[in-house]
């Protein structure tokens, strides 16, 4: 499909390369018949005329200063030296200022030279100039319409051929730049077609000019960006019809056992649905803040706040729970640290985050440091533990949507895989960077840093 329509484009575009040709020389032919019926109702002076004879007759009259012995200029130039003027010559009249007969047909002793001459109809008549007077004038007498036929393919024979010659150029140039140019753009164009109805798995071949080829990677980034966003939708959609259907899986067996009397409704039987109730609430909640947070609608209070203060209040809230497992947690904050613009409710949730995935993976006896210091234009806080650690062909999907580096692992003890998600689209949406190192038996480093309050 995608190359019937390319070739489809092309066939069109060299249509219209070749009616510009057609329209070329039409227009050519047009002027031409024009000037014809121009010269032929009116008797004017053709252009030709002018550069095959008249020119020759008045640099004669500025070189003498008159137009004695202009008889000898025949003999002068001769046929083989003027052949393009020679049977003009014989069929010509030279009428001086007065005009009177200086030249009948090429001789001066004819019987009316010196008189008057009347100029009669189909006659073709040049003025001849000199120091922008008129010195003289041309007559070509005799001019039929066979000799007026003759005269126009005479003299502008060479006009029609460069027309021709300029026209086919044109042609041919097209034809490169629809090789060069057009045919990449047409396939660009084609490929446009594909991904609209639905084929995003459509490339096209990197080729043309600098700025095409800089239109052709675009629209390449372009595609990938939306097959990547489609198989994120699709993935998303299976990720979250996969964590509804335990908890409602749940929920509904209780409430059938509890309606067909299987069970007693007592509180043993039913508090399990309302956890799994719970369940469902805290993940439609978190996909609903990551919604926001990524589409930039998630409301941020947003003030100045000293990041190692509510760091420090984070760790005081998780040091029960590192106490229990026998894990060392610490903090280190740098003295004088300057404000950073955040919200500090959303900070507090991102680093309650942090802190409980580093606790989740460390094993007891371990440490969790929190380091909170000054880096270039912003502040650096840095969660690191001394956990498993993260695979590295699990490092760049630690932040997607339901991402779990164990795939075996259970909700209860690894949640929905929305925490870092929504912590880096909080992170981003408030001006900041999150990023994480690891390496696999020595634990990992999740880090982020904010830009300073103005």
């Amino acid at each position: 499909m995608r190359a019937a329509s390319a070739l489809s484009i092309r066939f069109r575009l060299l249509v219209l390369l070749t009616q510009a040709f057609g329209v070329m020389v039409l227009l050519t032919v047009v002027l031409l018949v024009g000037l014809f019926a121009l010269y032929i109702n009116t008797g004017a002076g053709w252009p030709g005329v002018n550069l095959l004879v008249a020119s020759p007759l008045q640099a004669y009259y500025l070189g003498h200063g008159s137009w004695n012995g202009v008889e000898t200029l025949n003999e002068t130039l001769g046929p083989n030296v003027w052949p393009e003027a020679a049977h003009a010559w014989q069929r010509m009249l030279l009428l001086d200022a007065a005009g009177r007969v200086v030249l009948d047909h090429g001789r001066a002793n004819a019987a009316r030279v010196g008189q008057a001459y009347r100029v009669q109809p189909g006659d073709l008549v040049s003025p001849l100039t000199a120091d922008g007077q008129v010195v003289g004038t041309l007559v070509i007498t005799g001019n039929s319409l066979w000799e007026s036929a003759r005269w126009l393919v005479e003299l502008l024979f060479p006009v029609v051929i460069i027309s021709f010659f300029t026209g086919g150029l044109t042609l041919i140039i097209g034809l490169f730049l629809m090789r060069r140019v057009v045919t990449p753009l047409a396939e660009v164009i084609a490929a446009a077609h594909s991904v609209a109805a639905g084929d995003l798995t459509t490339r096209v071949q990197v080729s043309g000019p600098g700025d095409l080829r800089g239109l052709i990677e675009s629209f390449n980034h372009m595609a990938d960006a939306l097959q990547r966003s489609d198989r994120e939708r699709r993935a998303l959609l299976a990720d979250v019809a996969h964590e509804l259907r335990t908890p409602l899986t749940v929920i509904r067996g209780r409430l059938e056992g509890i309606v067909d009397g299987i069970y007693p409704a007592d509180e043993a039987h039913v508090a399990p649905a309302l956890e799994e109730a719970y369940v469902l609430e805290r993940l439609v909640e978190d996909l609903r803040q990551l919604t926001l947070a990524e589409a930039r609608q998630l409301p941020f209070e947003r003030r100045p706040i000293d990041l190692g203060e509510i760091a420090a209040k984070a760790a005081e809230i998780f040091s029960a729970e590192a106490a229990e497992t026998n894990i060392a947690l610490r903090v280190n904050t740098s003295p004088d640290l300057p404000p950073v613009l955040a919200d500090p409710q959303r900070m507090d949730q991102v680093i309650g985050n942090l802190l409980s995935n580093a606790l989740r993976f460390t094993p007891p006896g371990g440490q969790v440091a929190l380091d909170v210091d000054r880096t270039g234009a912003g502040v650096r806080l840095a969660v690191t533990d001394t956990g498993e650690g993260i695979a590295a062909e699990d490092l760049p999907h630690v932040f997607d949507r339901f991402y779990r580096g164990e795939k075996s692992r259970a909700r209860a003890s690894g949640g929905a895989g929305l925490g870092l998600a929504i912590a880096r689209a909080w992170v981003q949406a408030m001006g900041g960077e999150i990023g994480v190192e690891s390496t696999p038996g020595y634990g990992s480093c999740f880090w982020l840093t904010l830009p300073l309050a103005a």
